[in-house]
């Protein structure tokens, strides 16, 4: 299963972000869509999987919720906008991940790309897409495609964008 996941647009979807998630069999947001229309237009390509961000408005909020909890091919997703990183958990979610860890570990907020691996928790793997929009400090977009087969991540990347101005 091929997924394209991306955060923080901030009400910000441009052709070349479209082109990219094409193909792909699920696109996952974590959050700060900025308007029910980049929502919109990331459903017309593929089934999307979303939370809520700190940004977004009570039209998003119903119809993505703050934390999601999934399966996908054996794979347990842990998705949430505010969530921190493995060493520095957010307190919302730090009870959730120590008792019972996704094998997945999915954040936006910081508009910072991350991927590592969290050693103490069965190499939990979290992954912050940065930022795919215009808004914030950040400098360049970015946004990560993976596959997903038998449980396991594989074949990512991660995509520049280009600059956010």
């Amino acid at each position: 299963m091929k997924i394209g996941l991306l955060s923080d647009t901030h009400s910000y979807i441009d052709d070349q972000i479209m082109r990219l998630l094409t193909g792909c069999d699920e696109i996952w947001h974590a959050g700060d869509f900025g308007s029910i229309e980049v929502s919109d237009r990331l459903q017309e390509i593929a089934p999307l999987r979303g939370v809520y961000g700190n940004m977004d408005g009570q039209d998003i909020r119903q119809v993505h919720p703050k934390v999601q909890r999934f399966d996908v091919e054996g794979l347990d997703v842990l998705m949430t906008h505010i969530g921190g990183y493995p060493g520095k958990y957010h307190p919302d979610v730090r009870d959730i991940i120590k008792e019972n860890p996704p094998k997945l570990y999915i954040t936006g907020h910081s508009h910072i790309l991350k991927v590592m691996s969290d050693k103490n928790l069965n190499n939990l793997l979290h992954i912050n897409p940065g930022a795919a929009g215009k808004h914030g400090f950040h400098k360049i977009r970015t946004m990560v495609r993976f596959s997903v087969e038998a449980g396991l991540v594989k074949d990512l990347q991660v995509i520049e964008l280009g600059k956010r101005a």
